[in-house]
């Protein structure tokens, strides 16, 4: 089993890097199934429903989010009924939506995904250590397949995660921070893992919006509209390949494509 993970989608130039490049990686690479953060799809900040389908139709299996799910009120009906499209598990239970899902892989073989937000420098929620563990026990007898997007500020808590569950999933992957680390690796139990899969966006920018303006707000400290950037667009994320037999992680690569 062979797995695409894509790190936060950013705008219409992420949206076009995934409709241009990941049909190409999927027959290069023979993958089997493809999950994707798209929180940031819709102007750089949440997810439409028609942006939902678009990723579904490039060949995205799963979509997983995190604190800008709740960005785009159209949503709300969507996530609320298409476990497809997937918002962190350790929000409240009260919140509409899945917070993991079991789906069908090209190849027929089922795959867990599990989404979770990390609480350091971020708000307060229920704690992904213990949701997650009660998630993987709900999910373990369907599959021995599981992917968990950490979408996280702190590196400390996404390392501390990978050692948490190593042996208990198949990969731990980072997002939130839009910039890809170079720690890809297999933890001695089997799972893999990597701090953060980076950005599917502009890289001529800061994090995917416009270098001016940012670097205004940062020198002035004035209120500054943020645009989105349009250069360099790149596609960054990582290829896992598991044992179906096991669940656990036999390789991982970082993945970084150009567009155009």
């Amino acid at each position: 089993m062979r797995i695409l993970f894509i790190g936060d989608i950013v705008g219409e130039p992420g949206r076009r890097a995934i409709k241009e490049l990941v049909p190409k990686i999927v027959k290069r690479e023979k993958i089997d199934f493809v999950i994707a953060n798209g929180e940031n799809t819709a102007g750089g900040s949440g997810i439409t429903p028609m942006i939902v389908d678009e990723l579904l139709g490039y060949g995205v299996d799963v979509i997983t989010s995190g604190d800008h799910i709740w960005k785009r009120k159209e949503i709300l009906d969507r996530i609320a009924e298409d476990a497809r499209i997937l918002r962190p598990a350790n929000y409240p239970s009260e919140a509409p939506g899945f917070g993991a899902t079991v789906v069908a892989s090209r190849s027929g073989v089922e795959v867990g995904v599990i989404n979770l937000i990390g609480r350091v420098f971020m708000q307060a929620v229920e704690c992904p250590f213990k949701t997650v563990k009660r998630e993987i026990e709900k999910m373990k007898n369907k599959t021995r397949i599981i992917i968990v997007d950490m979408h996280a500020e702190a590196t400390s808590e996404k390392v501390a995660l990978g050692w948490f569950l190593d042996g208990m999933v198949s990969a731990i992957i980072g997002t939130h921070t839009h910039i890809q680390t170079a720690d890809e690796k297999i933890l001695p139990k089997g799972t893999a893992f990597l701090t953060d899969a980076g950005m599917t966006g502009p890289y001529d920018s800061v994090i995917g919006r416009k270098k001016e303006q940012i670097l205004n707000r940062f020198i002035t400290q004035m209120p500054t509209k943020f645009e989105m950037a349009e250069g360099d667009v790149q596609l960054h994320g990582a290829i896992i390949d598991i044992d179906e037999k096991t669940g656990m992680a036999e390789s991982i690569k970082r993945v970084r494509e150009k567009l155009g």
